[in-house]
């Protein structure tokens, strides 16, 4: 086993609460995402950004809910779908 340290470090309340949410609704820990980030950060000799939620922004959810509004069709086969759509 290796032997493990401790580390301390100061930052804004509001963003530690902030990234304690996204954490955990990603099922991780704070010490457990500084590990990610500290691994990764080794690994590609730099910062990395890559871990994130995927969001999607105010244009696509309102795509989405329009979409699921939709009422959905189901076709048998492809020349039922082509007469549908008028081809």
């Amino acid at each position: 086993m290796q032997e493990s340290t401790n580390i301390n470090i100061r930052m804004d309340k509001e963003v530690k609460n902030a990234a304690e949410k996204i954490f955990n609704e990603l099922g991780l820990n704070m010490t457990t995402a500084i590990n990610i980030f500290l691994r990764k950060a080794i690994q590609v000799q730099g910062i990395p950004f890559d871990i994130k939620l995927n969001t999607p922004n105010e244009t696509t959810m309102k795509a989405i809910e329009e979409g699921e509004s939709l009422p959905s069709t189901t076709y048998n086969n492809i020349s039922d779908l082509k007469k549908a759509l008028g081809l």
